[in-house]
């Protein structure tokens, strides 16, 4: 046996309503990618027993142009792509590069060591390596037998 369902005029309104909102303000109040390159960092973050590890792919942006600042829990990776200067008058076919400044800020864990923080670079991925503080590292406890 099949339920009944009531039928609400004012349902389907509702619902076209709040898509033309959405609409709306997905296009102007919060612009999309389409009209405002994303200039944020896509990262991994990971841990192990000793460290927190972040990853992150700069390709094209020298070492020294990168920043990288860790204030309480909160770690910010900033750098800037330089557009190559002999390009600018080119008639392009397609251009898909960002270039700009970016900035990407997470919240690290707590019970990190920022001040002994290492970063390395390599093939255009950034490495950062935290480590743990002893507090929150894992201890193993043994069991005796009696």
């Amino acid at each position: 046996m099949r339920e009944i369902i009531r039928w609400e005029p004012f349902r389907e309104l509702v619902s076209l309503r709040e898509a033309m909102d959405r609409l709306f303000e997905e296009s102007f109040v919060r612009p999309t990618r389409w009209l405002v390159p994303e200039r944020e960092l896509a990262i991994d973050m990971y841990e192990t027993d000793e460290n927190i590890i972040v990853k992150t792919a700069v390709p094209g942006v020298r070492p020294e142009d990168i920043d990288i600042t860790i204030t309480g829990d909160t770690l910010t990776i900033r750098g800037e792509t330089k557009e190559e200067e002999e390009l600018r008058r080119a008639s392009y076919i397609r251009r898909e590069r960002r270039y700009g400044a970016f900035s990407r800020s997470v919240t690290l864990p707590s019970g990190i060591e920022p001040d002994k923080a290492e970063a390395t670079f390599e093939h255009g991925v950034l490495t950062l390596t935290i480590p743990k503080s002893e507090e929150v590292k894992p201890k193993i406890i043994k069991v005796k037998a009696k």
